[in-house]
């Protein structure tokens, strides 16, 4: 069973949306919470240890957008999909940079649900219609960066957009880690780039990486 834990301060809703992860094979609801203190302080008391984390953006305390940073920082392996019910591009835009794996809406149907937690699972993105559309909304290619990148830092960058460690790109690639490691560190710096979401929605706004 692959656990799942919710953070909204909208109780009767949290509560609906995990009768229907419980409803899923696959899938068990590890708790439920009011806002992302309460969700760091049981994951820092080690009385939860989710796999996936379906996350409200607006809430009380702490917000979705910084609670996801700190999940980024701290707890790298947890995958966070955001869920709510605004549908503004920079809102979308900011829960990805932040850390987010995707953005769905609080009106998602059973087997949307499903589907989206299956593929984060299994590729560790799922970019609904809302999140492309967002992505290639808000950002327009910049050739200038293209034209910086060799050839072996764009594929770099296209391995670095699957759910391959940066030890399993670097066996891809025929390198060693530590090379991977200078790879990495030089397309940051070329992009202005933080981590490797922002190395996602780069990839994906100027089409080295097809979504």
């Amino acid at each position: 069973m692959h656990k799942v834990a919710l953070v909204d301060d909208h109780t009767l809703l949290s509560q609906a949306i995990g009768n229907l992860v419980d409803g899923f094979e696959e899938f068990q609801t590890e708790g439920i919470f009011k806002n992302g203190q309460d969700l760091l302080t049981a994951l820092k008391g080690e009385k939860i240890n989710p796999e996936i984390i379906l996350m409200d953006v607006n809430m009380p305390v702490l917000n979705g957008i910084e609670t996801t940073k700190t999940l980024t920082t701290d707890y790298p392996t947890i995958k966070v999909l955001a869920l709510s019910v605004e549908e503004e591009e920079t809102t979308i835009i900011q829960m990805l940079k932040a850390g987010a794996r995707g953005y769905l809406s609080k009106d998602i149907q059973k087997d949307v649900l499903w589907h989206a937690l299956k593929t984060t699972l299994d590729t560790g993105f799922y970019h609904s219609p809302n999140v492309t559309q967002a992505l290639l909304g808000n950002m327009t290619k910049k050739n200038n960066e293209l034209d910086e990148l060799k050839e072996r830092e764009i594929e770099f960058i296209q391995l670095a957009c699957t759910d391959m460690t940066y030890k399993e790109i670097a066996d891809k690639m025929f390198l060693s880690p530590k090379t991977i490691d200078n790879y990495r560190d030089a397309v940051f710096a070329k992009l202005n780039i933080k981590n490797r979401v922002g190395l996602v929605l780069f990839a994906i706004k100027s089409g080295i990486y097809k979504v």
